[in-house]
């Protein structure tokens, strides 16, 4: 019994370590990234011989760069909200409804997150030539979200099986409205998977590349985009600077959600 024990702890000390190999392996380029961006050296020389703040200081005085900061805030923020509320639209019909071909209807919406991006953007790039909606905002909010849009029902429609649909039949009852429900109930309820649903399309949209570079022109490009563009002519650090920015904000929010799901 004492030499299964002693097995048990060995597996899983080295268990706990090969989780720490992987991490660590996943980690040291983010950490290199952040660490080049405040390198005083214009060759991306690791470790950097001294700091400075010079790559942040031309990062946000560079007209081109701030617009397509600007324009990767402005899209998200319009991804999420549409993400969102379609999201939760699509979840009552999916988790509440019932009809022929529910689970078609569920599978098409999931198509997305296990259909390669490379094939999604190239559809979009031919279909949007034709109608003239390439190099356009609209164009870019109709791309990243249909790929932000199954993250957004993945989450809510877990927050709407979850939801005890008692309380909404006792609503109406006293004499609400649908509407009343839906918006004093129902949202109230379940406003951590709406919450995780907005985080989610945010940053599905926030470091979309892929079908951003099929989606943009010279006068409109997103922040990952710029990024892209900048390595393929000259290797300066700051791309470095604006990569932290990118790395910087996603772990903001995906902090959030952890903490949230932990209060939860």
């Amino acid at each position: 019994m004492l030499l299964d024990f002693d097995r048990l702890g060995a597996l899983r000390y080295l268990l706990l370590a090969i989780g720490a190999a992987v991490a660590l392996f996943l980690l040291l380029p983010i950490v290199f990234i952040v660490a080049l961006s405040f390198g005083d050296s214009q060759w991306l020389i690791f470790p950097p011989p001294g700091w400075t703040l010079e790559w942040y200081r031309q990062l946000f005085t560079d007209a081109g760069w701030i617009d397509s900061l600007l324009t990767s805030a402005k899209l998200a923020a319009i991804v999420t909200v549409l993400s969102v509320l379609i999201g939760f639209l699509a979840s009552l019909a999916l988790v509440r409804g019932r009809f022929r071909g529910l689970n078609a209807v569920q599978a098409f919406f999931l198509t997305p997150m296990v259909l390669p991006v490379v094939v999604l953007a190239v559809a979009l790039y031919a279909f949007f030539l034709r109608i003239g909606l390439n190099g356009t905002m609209t164009g870019f909010v109709i791309g990243h979200l249909i790929i932000a849009l199954p993250f957004s029902i993945i989450s809510i429609s877990n927050s709407l099986s979850g939801f005890d649909t008692a309380l909404e039949d006792a609503a109406l009852i006293c004499g609400a409205s649908p509407l009343e429900v839906k918006l004093r109930v129902t949202l109230p309820a379940i406003r951590l998977g709406l919450f995780a649903a907005a985080i989610f399309s945010f940053l599905a949209s926030w470091d979309e590349v892929v079908v951003s570079i099929f989606m943009s022109s010279p006068t409109l490009q997103t922040l990952p985009v710029r990024i892209w563009a900048t390595l393929r002519q000259d290797l300066t650090p700051v791309v470095a600077a604006a990569s932290s920015l990118l790395v910087g904000l996603t772990t903001v929010l995906m902090l959030a959600g952890a903490m949230l799901r932990r209060a939860r």
